[in-house]
């Protein structure tokens, strides 16, 4: 599958940055929660955006969020429309996701839509409209203000097969593996990708809010080279 994260540049950036001293009093805060469907425990964020965010800005601020690469395609179900990057070879969207901004969905709180990422995994987000607030000057936009556990490797062939993995590594299952892997120099040699899956594993519960908001920020300012955020695994 062709990795669409490393075609990201100038050219696909939207003609309007999100400047975080850009401000306006029309330009209000979506307080989003975002969670990764038929997946259990809960995998979540809860994003702070501009409400002049594009789709095009929603759907890199999530990849940001969940540590995934950009590499498939995607679209948003909004009130039963369709909405999204296109791709050459791919979907193709009838809306230009760079000039759609959220506000012009007028978004009510409560309210629910849609984003699908990779359609062989078939990953689904449930996204929801928590709170409307007024934008504050002194903060910086996106933001993560909170979330929950470490997101499935995004080629893994979806839920439920992200599920049985989870099952199959547990600590006992790795711990084991370890040793025999330590134990034998000849399986050692050959088990290299193995034993750097095991680092996924054993942090699968937990949530670098850190990175992702440094990565949010630069995204948000558009710093030059945010892109290299796909280049950079997260999760």
């Amino acid at each position: 599958m062709e990795n669409f994260g490393h075609m990201v540049n100038v050219f696909l950036l939207p003609d309007k940055i999100l400047l975080n001293n850009e401000i306006s009093a029309n330009i209000e805060i979506y307080q989003l929660r975002v969670y990764l469907r038929q997946i259990s425990p809960l995998i979540w964020r809860r994003i702070l955006v501009r409400s002049d965010s594009t789709i095009a800005d929603l759907h890199y601020i999530l990849q940001i969020a969940f540590g995934w690469s950009d590499s498939y395609l995607h679209q948003f179900i909004i009130r039963g429309k369709r909405y999204g990057i296109s791709r050459d070879g791919g979907v193709i969207f009838s809306d230009d996701p760079y000039k759609i901004e959220l506000k012009d969905f007028h978004f009510r709180t409560r309210e629910r839509f849609l984003y699908e990422y990779n359609f062989f995994s078939h990953w689904e987000y449930e996204i929801r409209v928590e709170k409307i607030v007024p934008l504050n000057p002194k903060k910086t936009y996106p933001f993560c203000v909170a979330g929950g556990r470490t997101a499935p490797p995004e080629n893994c062939a979806g839920p439920w097969a992200f599920m049985s993995l989870k099952q199959k590594y547990s600590l006992f299952y790795i711990e084991r593996r370890l040793f025999e892997i330590l134990n034998d120099k000849e399986e050692f040699e050959y088990c290299q990708e193995e034993l750097n899956s095991f680092k996924y594993w054993l942090r699968i519960e937990q949530f670098d809010r850190q990175t992702v908001n440094r990565w949010l920020k630069r995204y948000g300012s558009g710093e030059k080279g945010w892109e290299e955020v796909f280049e950079e695994v997260l999760i």
